[in-house]
């Protein structure tokens, strides 16, 4: 209509946008069988920064809070979070849909991996193909009721990035990045894709921010002073969270016992934003 204010509470003619949600329009609609109230995209600017020990983490957060929580592995090229989990069964399925399988604590998970015959088989595909999966593992895969999807995104500003932030009803993202100077240029540019792309930036969460002497306890600062405050001012977004380097914690993805982690207060901030943004 000629007059359409595209506010549909006030207006009842049944028209095409009235018929779609406005909050989707232009995204990709997921499958009847679920019901995802928030989704949160887990990214950094380049690769090693433990962005997917990050997303598992959060998730395992949001889990022990008593949410329901899942979890999209867009890093196609690079799965790591059934390794994190300890999931080694496969995902089944039948013509119409895919049922991917849960972590002990009930954390519906999809990855390339548990599709792959040998979860060492490389992914050797071409962008249209990876983004192609990814709109897959939103549309065709039956996750039920979730609060939460955090969606494990690949590094950089490649075309996978792009399918999530066009195809996906993204809520926000979370940015990890680690200490280096260069790696703050680096978190610059993911920052502004996602303005670009009317994504909301959450924060930033630093990991490998120090570590913690096992005699005296001091913090030693392994990859030099931290930039976060400096990035964060400059585009005036909330850091999140310093995370050290643990070898525990490092020794529990690798195992695949991640759920067993101790969180702590380490994450308070993150989890605190998103407890408010889901109300």
């Amino acid at each position: 209509m000629s007059d359409c204010t595209h506010d549909c509470s006030t207006c009842g003619s049944d028209c095409a946008s009235r018929q779609q949600p406005q909050d989707v329009i232009g995204k990709e609609l997921t499958n009847q069988h679920n019901k995802i109230k928030k989704v949160i995209g887990v990214v950094s600017g380049k690769g090693g920064v433990g962005k997917s020990m990050v997303a598992s983490l959060l998730a395992v957060a949001m889990r022990r809070k008593g949410f329901s929580v899942g979890i999209i592995d867009a890093d196609i090229t690079g799965p790591s979070i059934p390794k994190a989990f300890g999931i080694k069964e496969k995902a089944t399925g039948d013509e119409n849909f895919l049922m991917p399988p849960l972590s002990k604590t009930g954390i519906p998970v999809m990855s390339v991996n548990l599709l792959l015959e040998d979860e060492t088989d490389p992914v050797v595909w071409r962008g249209p193909v990876l983004a192609g999966v990814v709109k897959q593992f939103w549309k065709d895969v039956v996750y039920g009721d979730i609060d939460y999807m955090f969606v494990d995104m690949p590094p950089g500003t490649g075309d996978v990035p792009l399918t999530v932030y066009q195809s996906l009803p993204i809520d926000g993202i979370i940015i990890v990045t680690s200490p280096q100077e260069l790696v703050s240029m680096i978190v610059g540019k993911a920052i502004k894709m996602a303005k670009l792309m009317n994504v909301p930036v959450i924060g930033l969460i630093e990991n490998f921010s120090y570590a913690v002497c096992p005699d005296c306890g001091k913090h030693i600062e392994v990859f030099g002073k931290s930039h976060l405050e400096d990035t964060a001012k400059l585009f005036r977004l909330p850091m999140l969270a310093k995370l050290p380097i643990d070898p525990k914690l490092a020794s529990l993805v690798d195992s695949g016992k991640v759920e067993e982690a101790d969180v702590g207060d380490a994450l308070k901030a993150a989890i605190d934003l998103l407890v408010q943004i889901g109300k």
